[in-house]
């Protein structure tokens, strides 16, 4: 008898204060939280990024609201993935900003060796993403905004269509 009563406090202690599973695991919130790793296709209509033929970006939603993005393009001119925050505003609504760093091709062969590719701004991405219905695909669209390095626009602005789908098992 006395063994009765450690038995419930234990159960009731291994079962009542275990964490909660996320919510981004959960099959009817997935479908509602852009949450996880996706793959887009971007097609800009105008600006310096229209010039990348097959344009593709893979993001990754965190549950805090940041975000990374990293392109097919990174490495022309080299540049860092993209950091930014993504917020919900509505069922099925999201938009996200994100920044990266731009570089600049050096003068000459001399310059590559000893300074390599040089700083020369930053873009910046607004997208507003629309999740499809079962939670693995997105349209969206996208713009584009550059700056110099002192945080002055500069040309090159464009605006997009985005598609884009869960990376899943």
């Amino acid at each position: 008898m006395t063994c009765l009563p450690a038995t419930i406090a234990a159960i009731l202690l291994a079962t009542g204060c275990r964490d909660a599973a996320p919510p981004w695991t959960l099959e009817t919130s997935s479908r509602d939280s852009l949450v996880g790793a996706w793959r887009s296709q971007i097609r800009f209509s105008g600006g310096t990024l229209a010039e990348m033929k097959e344009l593709e970006f893979m993001y990754v939603f965190n549950a805090g609201g940041t975000m990374t993005e990293s392109s097919n393009y990174d490495a022309a001119p080299p540049s860092p993935p993209a950091y930014g925050s993504w917020r919900k505003t509505g069922p099925g609504q999201f938009e996200a900003k994100y920044l990266f760093y731009q570089t600049k091709p050096p003068g000459n062969v001399e310059d590559l060796a000893k300074n390599g590719w040089s700083p020369s701004g930053q873009g910046v991405l607004t997208e507003k993403i629309t999740l499809s219905d079962d939670g693995r695909t997105f349209k969206s669209t996208i713009k584009y905004a550059a700056f110099d390095p002192a945080g002055k626009p500069v040309e090159g602005a464009g605006e997009g269509t985005g598609t884009g789908a869960r990376m899943e098992f």
